[in-house]
This record gives structure tokens, sequence and C-alpha cells, in this order.
């Protein structure tokens, strides 16, 4: 669950471009939050001096449009991203942060992504440069562009399998942080959704779910024409059909009605063990049934088939098999692309070093001229452009820490041969992704067909390791 918000940044009062955009990049990238500067990445731009690169770009773009608006110029825009506490590590905040300004932007504006680890929860700040990348234009910022980043967000949060929020609206002054931390004091409405939501996958009846809402402490009276819980502590109870969507007493009843109890077999003592292709023809052949019919609203018959015949093709008929093979099949293109990532990583790092380099040495007559100058004022204004290049160069060598600099030809030595290396990868990254794909689409679609939950693999999966301890023991 990732609550999100877009801000313009404007030139600060009192200071210039220059300043505001460092004040900016200097926040986000905070060592203290940022694991001393590991949690940075860039998209176009050094992170390390991020600001100049965007004022040389700003520089270019008023040249090319004769543009100057001001006071009115909006030089950046901040995106914050913040994530419900223990749903992802810093480095799959990165990674998430990262999709979401590619995506925002459209790889078209340069971006830095720094995730601080400083609160209870995890949290991005995106920064990106308001003119893009070829100096030409600007992005153009619209009406509820807020609502339509934070969808993004959720959209992308989704597809990570992380929850997304349903109501986005924090009480009025109130910050995202506190709003989804985990220190945030229900109100009784939501007290009881959270404890709906833990007890149902337990239950097998209506009946059932009302003896254990009362075990667990609430006042439950469904002795009228509507059932009312409340809880210690609450002067009115509340009406379950008052609290809409999933939690009104019919929705309870059919959320009940559609957990699917998995028939176990053999001596695993608790084991899912499911014919899937059985089981699979019998719901195609039957066309009804809570399970189905859940599944039905998303896929169609045809996806169905599409699975059954998949699975016979590959000889899977057991669910146990066609987890396994999901699970190897997502690691092995997990590991395939962690492999190529690193690779284009480094031939990146290469081609930076090399433009810095080249940059350094067309400024650098400049910026001795510069220096001999006295730092002339008038100096700086005919050369501008020369002296940032020369000043980013500088600030660029100085964070790689490095006393000598390789040559240009070892470089191109070794971005020639990482170019190998990715060839002969990239020769079975298709293959892998497909089948990875493949599986996870049949395992989806199985999982609605057969009605089986996350909960119910969660405990056959402990079950498992629990049988696997006690053999080596």
């Amino acid at each position: 669950m990732a609550a999100t918000w877009i801000k313009p940044l404007h030139i600060n009062k009192g200071k210039t471009i220059a300043q505001t955009l460092a004040d900016r990049t200097d926040y986000a990238e905070n060592p203290e939050k940022t694991n001393k500067g590991k949690l940075i990445i860039g998209y176009e731009c050094n992170p390390h001096c991020a600001d100049e690169q965007f004022l040389l770009d700003k520089i270019e773009y008023e040249d090319f449009t004769g543009v100057d608006q001001g006071q009115r110029n909006i030089i950046a825009y901040h995106i914050r991203q913040s994530f419900k506490p223990g749903e992802v590590t810093p480095e799959e905040a990165q990674r998430i942060g990262y999709e979401l300004a590619m995506r925002w932007t459209k790889g078209k504006h340069a971006f830095i992504v720094a995730v601080h680890t400083d609160r209870a929860h995890i949290h991005c700040h995106i920064i990106y440069n308001s003119t893009t990348l070829d100096c030409k234009s600007k992005f153009k910022n619209f009406w509820n562009s807020t609502f339509a980043v934070r969808r993004l967000s959720d959209i992308i949060c989704a597809e990570n399998s992380l929850s997304i929020i349903t109501e986005p609206k924090p009480s009025k002054g109130q910050n995202y942080g506190k709003w989804i931390g985990d220190d945030k004091k229900l109100s009784f409405s939501g007290f009881i959704r959270k404890k709906i939501d833990e007890i149902i996958p337990s239950c097998s009846t209506y009946e059932d779910f009302i003896e254990k809402l009362q075990s667990s402490g609430f006042i439950v009276d469904d002795s009228g024409k509507h059932t009312t819980v409340s809880t210690p502590g609450q002067k009115r109870p509340t009406r379950l059909n008052t609290l809409k969507g999933n939690y009104t007493e019919s929705a309870i009843r059919e959320r009940i009605a559609n957990m699917k109890t998995i028939q176990t077999g053999g001596s695993g003592g608790g084991q899912i063990r499911i014919n899937l292709l059985v089981d699979i023809q019998a719901k195609i052949r039957e066309g009804k049934g809570p399970g189905y019919e859940q599944w039905a609203k998303i896929f169609n018959l045809k996806q169905a088939a599409k699975t059954l015949v998949f699975l016979q093709e590959n000889g899977i008929d057991s669910y146990e098999d066609l987890k396994k093979k999901s699970s190897s099949a997502s690691g092995d293109f997990s590991v395939l692309t962690t492999k190529i990532k690193d690779i284009e990583t480094r031939q990146k790092e290469i081609s930076e070093l090399q433009k810095y380099i080249g940059q350094y040495g067309k400024t650098r007559d400049t910026y001795a001229a510069y220096k001999d100058s006295g730092w002339s004022r008038d100096f700086y204004d005919k050369h501008a452009a020369d002296i940032i290049l020369n000043r980013a160069a500088k600030k660029y060598f100085d964070s790689l820490g490095k006393k000598k600099l390789p040559s240009m030809k070892s470089l191109k030595e070794e971005y020639a041969t990482l170019n190998t290396k990715k060839k002969k990868l990239y020769s079975n990254y298709h293959d892998l992704k497909q089948n990875s794909r493949s599986l996870a689409i049949a395992k989806g679609n199985a999982d609605r067909i057969l009605g089986i939950t996350p909960d119910e693999q969660n405990r056959d999966t402990s079950r498992q390791q629990q049988r696997e301890d006690s053999r080596e023991n």
C-alpha cells in the first residue's frame, strides 16, 4: 500500500534556481536516511550532481526556446511514495519508485529516486527535471495530477502484490506517513472490518463466524432484522450493513461460501494434493459453483481450456507440481534478469564515465581561464555552459573516490566484453520469460478455478516445512 503525492517545485524566495535545486536534492539524498547513499538511483543523470545537470538542461532550454518564466517557472517536480510498514524492503521500494518515475515521465525526463528508511514507513522521494532530456520542452502539469500519479502508483503496487489504499483521503492536515503508519488508531468500524477479515478464512458457516466474532470479545446481536456488532467501549453498536462493500451481512455469507475446502490425500498429513486435470475438467463441464463463478467474472471458458491444455502438454497433474515449477521458473528468470541488469548497470557506469572524461577534457582550458580571470562574473556569463560542465565532471570524479581514472581504451574494451556476455544471456531470456509467465498464469487460473486461497497455500507450505524438519531431526 503506497500513499503518493506530487508537488511542483518553484524557485525559493531569495534563492537562485541552482540553490533551490541543491536544497531539494540534498534533502532527498541525505546519507543518514538513505543508508549512506546506497538507496539512491538516477535516470539519465548522476545523483551526486543531478542539480547541476538539471540546471544545464534549463540553460539549453532557454537558449533553444527563448522562454524565461521568471518566478512562475516550475524547475522540477517532487513525488513522495510512502509504503505500509512491513510490506516492502528498501530495495523493493527503490525498484517500485524507479518504475513509477519511469512510467510517469515516460522516460523523457531525468530523475533521481531516494529511499528513506528513517521512519517506520519506508518512503521514496522522486525528483524529476521539469525540462525534457532533449531540452526542447517541459513537463506539462495538469489538473488532478495528484490523483493520476496516485492511481499509477496503485496499479504498480497491485502488479507487485502490494495492498492499495481504497479510501485515499487522510484527515485534514495529516501527512501521508502518519496516515498509513503502524501507530494509526483504527475507528470502531475500521477495527470491526479488520477483525472480519481475520476471522472469515477459518469459518465454514455464517453461524461459525458469529461464534468466533463473539469469542474475540465483540458483542454481537443477530436476533433482529439486522446483525449489529460492537467493540468494548463502543457506545452505539454498528450495523453490519452500514459497513458496505465486502462487510455487509450478505457479503460475509458469500465470502464464507466462496471459501473452498481443499481435499487432502495420501500420508502427507494435510498436504494439498489436487488432481488439477480432473478438477479443472470437472469445472469446465459444470460451469457452476462458487469457485467457478468468482473466476468467471474475470476469465472465460476458453481460458480454462487453455490452462488445461498447457498443464497436459507440460505433464503437470498436481497442484504441488505446478506450484514448484512456477516458483522454480520464476526464480530462474529472476536470476537471469539480475545478471543482465548488473551488466547493463556497469555499461551505463562506463558510458557515464566516458562522457564525463570527454566533457572534462573539452572544458578544462575554459575553466582554467575562468580561474585565471579571478572568477570574473563577465567571463562566467559568456562561458557558463562550459564552466558548469567542468564542475559537474569534477564533482562526478570526486564521487567515485578514485585517485586515477581508467583510460578510454580500457573502458571501451570492458564495454565490448560486457556486451558479448549480455548477448549470450539474452539468447535464453525470452524462453525463460515466456515459461515463467505461462506457469504463473496457469497457477493463477488454477487458484481461481479451484478456489484456492493464499491462506490455504501458506498453511500447506508451513505443514510441508514442518514435516521436512521432523524428518531431518
